[in-house]
C-alpha cells in the first residue's frame, strides 16, 4: 500500500478545490532572510511554494534547505530537483533527506542548460532524465525500493510533480510526453508561461481527449510582466516560451506596463478557471514575489481552503 504524503498541497487538489502555487527563488549567498521574507509574503495566499534548484543555471542557496526554512515558517514547500547537477545515488540522498525534513512535494525538472548559466564550463550530468527521475521517485514511494533494487528502510511519502511545456514544437508532441510523464507517476503537473490562452486550451482539449486530467492535476503557469523589455526578451531568448505579438504591443501601447503586465495575468487567470481539467495556477513571478498576494486576491482567490 502507498504511504500518501498528504501536504497541504495534495490535500488541496484532493478536494478539487483550486490550487494556487508560487514560486520563490533563493539568494546568491547564505542569508536565510531572503526566502524567508519571500515565504512571508507567499504564505496566506498559495497553497504550496515552489523553491527553484539552480534556476536558470546560476549558482543559490540549495533548494532543500531553503524548502527546510519554509516548512520551519509553516509553509509547505515544493523541492525542485534538476538532472543536470546529480546522478542518481546523490538524487536519491536527497529525497531522503527532504523527506526526513518533512519535505514531500517534488517537481522533477531538466534544468536549464549549463551553458547559458554562470558557470557555463561546469559539467552536466544528466546521467537520468526527467521521466526516469519520475519513475525512481514513484519506485522509492510505492515499492520502497531505490533505483537499483535494493529495499529502503521505512516509508518514503513524497507527492511527485513535473513540468509541461504546452507550446515547444513540434505541438502534437507535447501531450505525449505529458502522457509518458503521468505514466511514469507524476502526481501533478505545472505547465511553462501561459500567455496564448486559445493554444493552450487546444492542448488542454488533447489532454482531455486521453483522459491524462483525470490521472494527474494540472496547475496552469503564469509569469506576470513587468516590462515592454522583459516581454520582448521573453519572446526572443527564453526557451519554451511563447509571447504573443499581441501581448507586446499591448504593452507597449500601456501607460503604466506593470499594471498592464498584471492586468493581462488577471485576465488569463479567469480565462484558465474555465477551461475544463485545470485545477490550479502556478504564479512565477520572477523577482517580484510581492505582486503575488495582490494577484490572487484581485483573481477573487483569497482565501485559500484550509484541509
Amino acid at each position: 500500500m502507498t504511504m500518501k504524503a498528504g501536504t497541504n498541497l495534495e490535500k488541496v487538489l484532493e478536494s478539487g478545490a483550486f490550487a494556487v502555487t508560487a514560486e520563490a527563488g533563493p539568494a546568491k549567498g547564505a542569508v536565510t532572510s531572503v526566502i524567508e521574507r519571500k515565504g512571508e509574503m507567499l504564505k496566506p495566499c498559495c497553497d504550496a511554494v515552489n523553491v527553484t534548484d539552480n534556476q536558470s543555471a546560476v549558482v543559490r542557496m540549495s533548494s532543500w534547505s531553503s524548502c527546510v526554512l519554509l516548512k520551519r515558517l509553516g509553509l509547505d514547500p515544493v523541492m525542485q530537483i534538476v538532472v543536470r547537477d546529480r546522478n542518481r545515488l546523490a538524487i536519491q540522498s536527497d529525497v531522503l533527506g527532504a523527506v526526513a525534513m518533512g519535505i514531500q512535494n517534488i517537481l522533477c525538472l531538466s534544468g536549464d542548460h549549463q551553458a547559458i548559466g554562470n558557470h557555463p564550463d561546469a559539467k552536466g550530468v544528466y546521467d537520468i532524465d526527467s521521466i526516469q527521475l519520475i519513475q525512481m521517485l514513484k519506485g522509492m514511494r510505492d515499492e520502497k525500493k531505490f533505483q537499483c533494487g535494493e529495499e529502503i528502510s521505512g516509508e518514503v511519502p513524497i507527492f511527485i510533480g513535473a513540468a509541461a511545456n504546452p507550446f515547444a514544437a513540434p505541438f502534437e508532441y507535447r501531450v505525449l510526453r505529458l502522457a509518458k510523464k503521468v505514466k511514469a507517476g507524476a502526481d501533478f503537473i505545472q505547465t511553462q508561461a501561459i500567455f496564448d490562452v486559445a493554444k493552450f486550451a487546444k492542448w488542454m482539449e488533447m489532454v482531455r481527449d486521453r483522459g491524462l486530467d483525470k490521472q494527474t492535476h494540472i496547475l496552469a503557469g503564469l509569469v506576470p510582466i513587468k516590462s515592454v523589455g522583459m516581454a520582448r526578451y521573453m519572446k526572443d531568448y527564453v526557451s519554451g516560451v511563447y509571447v504573443p505579438d499581441e501581448v507586446v504591443t499591448r504593452l507597449e501601447g500601456a501607460k503604466n506596463a506593470k499594471e498592464e503586465g498584471i492586468k493581462i495575468c488577471l485576465e488569463t487567470i479567469e480565462q484558465l478557471k474555465e477551461i475544463q481539467g485545470v485545477h490550479g495556477i502556478h504564479i512565477m513571478a520572477v523577482a517580484w514575489e510581492e505582486m503575488v498576494p495582490h494577484i490572487v486576491e484581485q483573481a477573487k482567490l483569497l482565501p485559500r481552503p484550509v484541509v
